[in-house]
């Protein structure tokens, strides 16, 4: 757990936090899709509570960034997981849309009320229903199939917990355990119901699927998209890049090799940054975030997520 002095939130002008409010939902919400408000329905539980693993890890927005990326470079790596990605998505021609629909999604899971992650699931999963085909080896595949999902699943959730836990706070056996068991509930609405429970259910899954995974230029084409789009404020853009490149050493040191992206991590120097980046997110509360928002709804102080 950490200390309240670390989860304090960081003190800034009321002009300032109002700027960086404005951009970081600007960020977030994609242009061609309704908007969420996390504040309603009034206490409406969400499907992780608040007091889990899972609100305390989503509200760091550098540490979601990168583990995210590293989450995407895992299931590029599996065959049927790339090609659906690949041909069936705008990743190439609106690399930031996706990535604003992709976190959106993410934080609904989350702290959205329950009937609305509901809603929005049931959405992605019928969208899902119309993904099929084959990889460029003849494999056939479809989006919604159990194994596929399990996969996706449990390479976020190892992406999130990697990226808080290396740069924020490490995260011992018994919360990584809390975090895969809080997620079960959304991954069986998205079909995923062979998902891991626990850390120990992860590296099964990881070392069962290894044999599957191979190097792709996508991946490398995927990392250099993340680089160049605008996800971030301009004035960010240098700091974007590190976080990609922090993301790359999330990946575990066997599975880069296989990748082909031994090299392509942090320089020694640069971990540091990357650290003090994420530990000044994580003190960084924005009025209208999901974490503070979703607080608001369940009648919670704004700085809950902050003070424990």
């Amino acid at each position: 757990m950490q200390s309240a002095a670390r989860s304090a939130p960081l003190p800034m002008p009321a002009p300032l936090t109002r700027r960086i409010d404005a951009a970081a939902l600007a960020l977030m919400m994609p242009d061609d899709g309704p908007s969420v408000d996390f504040a309603r329905p009034p206490g409406e539980a969400s499907l992780a509570p608040p007091d889990s693993v899972s609100w305390r890890i989503f509200k760091n927005p550098v540490s979601v960034f990168m583990g995210g990326v590293a989450a995407v470079i895992l299931e590029l790596a599996e065959p049927s997981v790339r090609t659906g990605v690949w041909e069936h998505s705008s990743f190439r021609s609106d690399p930031v849309g996706r990535l604003r629909r992709t976190g959106l999604a993410a934080m609904v899971t989350v702290y959205g009320a329950g009937s609305v992650a509901e809603r929005m699931i049931a959405g992605v999963v019928r969208r899902h229903e119309t993904v099929s085909g084959a990889t460029p080896g003849g494999a056939p595949y479809r989006a919604n199939d159990p194994d596929l999902l399990a996969w996706v699943q449990s390479t976020a959730s190892f992406g999130f917990a990697s990226a808080y836990g290396r740069y924020v706070s490490p995260l011992a056996r018994g919360e990584l355990d809390r975090l895969y068991g809080e997620g079960r509930p959304a991954a069986r609405l998205y079909g995923a119901a062979r998902a891991p429970a626990s850390e120990g259910e992860r590296r099964d899954l990881f070392a069962a699927m290894e044999k599957r995974l191979e190097p792709s230029p996508i991946v490398f084409e995927f990392l250099g998209i993340m680089g160049r789009a605008p996800a971030l404020p301009r004035p960010l853009g240098p700091l974007q890049r590190l976080l990609v490149r922090a993301a790359v050493e999330l990946v575990p040191a066997r599975l880069r090799a296989l990748l082909g992206l031994a090299g392509r991590g942090l320089r020694p120097w640069e971990a540091p940054l990357v650290r003090r980046a994420a530990l000044a997110s994580e003190r960084l509360m924005l009025p209208s975030s999901p974490a503070v928002q979703a607080c608001r709804r369940m009648g919670l102080p704004a700085d809950y997520l902050y003070r424990r």
